[in-house]
């Protein structure tokens, strides 16, 4: 099966078992889809959306998080792992939202990423999923079926992305890779993957 082929399959397949896709990580816009993001790094989605609402019913907002003190942020998100890293990034990045961005989260790649402690997966989770933006965040169940399906050499998650962004119509980045998430989590996991009960791989491996 060649490479075009094998990712008309996927998306057919994808399409048809993943039909929807919600977004993962609750939110009520871009701010506290970013605050959900940074989070959400070494960290299940699982975790991160019991402890946001209680770090969110304190500051939902730029300014509001700034009235709190790192110390406080880093207490309600302690069980997210990284946490004084992430709290001081969190109130960092508020700050600079407030003075430089009229306390509203930049709609654009470059300003994300010079946030405190976003990179580039964050900033493509933010665009995709916030403002619409095609985009193709490569995290680690991306990685690891798009090595295993082999549309890309694995060798990391920027030329995971490049690989996919060449193979995938732009339209389909942004739910294309929530289906991918979806699917891994479900039937195709990284220990314990049965290629007989992943539809994927088991018609993958037949070709």
């Amino acid at each position: 099966m060649k490479k075009s082929e094998k990712g008309k399959f996927i998306v057919e397949k994808l399409e048809e078992l993943f039909p929807e896709t919600p977004i993962p990580l609750k939110h009520q816009d871009a701010y506290t889809l970013l605050i959900a993001v940074l989070l959400s790094a070494q960290c299940t989605d699982e975790r991160v959306n019991k402890i946001t609402p209680l770090l969110f019913e304190k500051a939902d907002n730029p300014f509001k998080m700034t009235q709190l003190s790192v110390e406080e942020i880093k207490e309600i998100i302690k069980p997210c792992g990284l946490s004084p890293r992430k709290s001081q990034a969190i109130y960092d990045l508020s700050n600079i939202i407030i003075e430089k961005h009229d306390s509203q989260v930049p709609a654009n790649f470059i300003d994300l990423e010079n946030l405190p402690g976003v990179g580039h997966k964050t900033a493509s989770v933010v665009m995709s999923q916030a403002f619409g933006v095609p985009a193709f965040p490569v995290d680690t169940h991306i990685h690891r079926l798009a090595t295993r399906w082999q549309l890309t050499s694995g060798k990391n998650v920027e030329t995971t992305e490049k690989d996919l962004k060449k193979l995938f119509k732009k339209d389909l980045w942004n739910k294309l890779h929530l289906q991918i998430i979806y699917y891994g989590r479900k039937y195709c996991p990284a220990r314990g993957h049965v290629i007989e009960n992943c539809p994927i791989c088991n018609e993958l491996s037949k070709n």
